[in-house]
């Protein structure tokens, strides 16, 4: 296996985004090393490390609030009995199985316990994610491609 360019910055994201202090990785004599402390060098490297980053751009989205219909919110604005479907890692939030397929699952559909809801992507390895419960699901708090974080809700069922 080899690191291509996308898959180097594919891991500074996730770096950035997890909040880990530290990351040293080698993978077929490629060294990579990232750190949120400017001081701690590895000993001389064939490149230096910029003494600062630039500020990721950040991006708004219209209507990024509205999913599906279903207006995406605070905690509070969900019925007590509603239960929540959070994402057991860091990765890319797919709502098919592949490219042009169908979604795994509508909002307002009904779902059995261990129906698959999604895949989570992470280097080429992708996770599902199944119900807990079963029930209706009733709503999809991510979007499809989009990098979710460790224990983010993406999606509330409503048990039967």
């Amino acid at each position: 296996m080899t690191l291509s360019h996308n898959d180097i910055k594919n891991l500074v994201e996730m770096f950035a985004a997890c909040g880990w202090d530290e990351l040293q990785l080698e993978i077929d004599g490629v060294q990579l090393f990232l750190s949120t402390d400017p001081d701690a060098g590895r000993g001389p490297g064939p490149l230096p490390l910029p003494e600062s980053l630039p500020a990721s751009p950040v991006a708004t989205l219209e209507g990024a609030n509205n999913i599906h219909g279903q207006s995406v919110g605070a905690q509070d604005e969900v019925p007590s009995n509603w239960v929540a479907v959070t994402a057991q890692h860091l990765g890319t939030f797919y709502r098919s199985p592949k490219p042009g397929a169908p979604p795994y699952v509508e909002a307002g559909q009904a779902v059995a316990v261990e129906a698959e809801l999604c895949l989570l992507e992470v280097m080429k390895l992708f996770t599902a994610v199944k119900a807990q419960t079963s029930g209706v699901v009733r709503r999809i708090c991510a979007r499809d491609g989009e990098m979710v974080e460790y224990d983010e809700v993406l999606f509330y069922i409503e048990p039967d």
